[in-house]
C-alpha cells in the first residue's frame, strides 16, 4: 500500500483534529466563556447578598422602632396603673373607715359646724344689743333735749321756793325717771369749775378766791355716762381784782 493511500485510509495517529479533540482557540474561547459565566454568577451572588443585607438592616430598623413603640406603651401603661393604683389607694383610705370610726368622724363635723353656727350667733346677739342700746340712748337724748325748757323752770321754780308738797312730788318723779334711764343731773354751786362739763356765762373776780368754783347754776348740766348732753351753764368765781 502507498503513502497516500494509507493517508486516505484514517486519521493520522497524534492528529487532534482526528482524535476529536477541540483546537487551541476553541479551548480559549470556552475558558472565556467559562470565566465569563464565573464572573456573572459572582456578580448575581454579590447582589443578592447586598439585598439581603439591606434586607436585614430595614428589618432590623424595623423590629427596634417596633421594640421602642412596645417599651413607650409598656411605660405608659404602668403610669396610668400606677396613677389607678393611687387613686383607688385614696378612695379606699377615705372609704376605709370602720362603721365606728366614721360615726366618729360625723360627730366631730357636727360638733364643729355646731360650734361655729354658736360663735357666729354670740356675735350677732352682742352686735344686735350694742345697736339696741345705741338706738335707745338715742331716744333718750332725744327725750331729755325735748323737755329741757320744762327742767329749767322746774329748777328755777324750786330756787325761789314757790313750788308746793304736790308739784315737788311731781318733779322728783320726773328726776327718778330720768335717773332710771342712765340720766344724770349736775351742776351745784362751789364745785370745782370744769371746763368739760360746765359752761361759764360769767366770771366774778373774787380777791379770796384761790382758785375758779362755781358761784351761780344757771342752768343744770346732763349727761348720760361720760356722754354730756348739755354742759352746766354757770357763773364762776376767779381769783383777782
Amino acid at each position: 500500500m502507498s503513502a497516500f493511500d494509507k493517508d486516505d485510509a484514517g486519521p493520522l495517529k497524534g492528529d487532534p483534529a482526528a482524535a476529536g479533540e477541540p483546537d487551541g482557540n476553541e479551548a480559549k474561547a470556552s475558558d472565556a466563556a467559562s470565566t465569563a459565566g464565573q464572573e456573572a454568577a459572582r456578580g448575581r451572588h454579590a447582589d443578592k447578598t447586598a439585598a439581603d443585607e439591606g434586607q436585614a438592616a430595614s428589618q432590623s430598623s424595623s423590629d427596634s422602632s417596633a421594640k421602642d413603640a412596645s417599651s413607650a406603651d409598656a411605660q405608659a401603661d404602668d403610669k396610668a396603673g400606677s396613677d389607678s393604683a393611687k387613686e383607688d389607694g385614696a378612695d379606699k383610705g377615705s372609704e376605709g373607715l370602720t362603721p365606728l370610726g366614721q360615726a366618729k368622724k360625723e360627730a366631730a363635723d357636727y360638733l364643729e359646724a355646731l360650734q361655729r353656727e354658736r360663735a357666729e350667733f354670740v356675735n350677732f346677739r352682742n352686735r344686735a344689743k350694742k345697736e339696741q342700746d345705741i338706738f335707745r340712748q338715742h331716744g333718750i337724748v332725744d327725750v331729755l333735749t325735748a323737755l329741757l325748757p320744762a327742767l329749767d323752770d322746774i329748777d328755777r321754780i324750786k330756787e325761789h321756793g314757790q313750788m308746793d308738797d304736790s308739784f315737788q312730788a311731781v318733779a322728783k318723779k320726773i328726776d327718778k325717771t330720768f335717773e332710771k334711764f342712765g340720766v344724770e343731773k349736775f351742776g351745784e354751786k362751789g364745785e370745782d369749775f370744769d371746763p368739760t362739763k360746765h359752761e361759764a356765762i360769767l366770771h366774778k373776780p373774787d380777791p379770796d378766791a384761790k382758785k375758779e368754783t362755781v358761784d351761780t347754776v344757771v342752768e343744770a348740766g346732763y349727761r348720760i355716762g361720760n356722754r354730756v348732753i348739755r354742759a352746766a351753764r354757770v357763773v364762776v368765781t376767779s381769783p383777782g381784782q
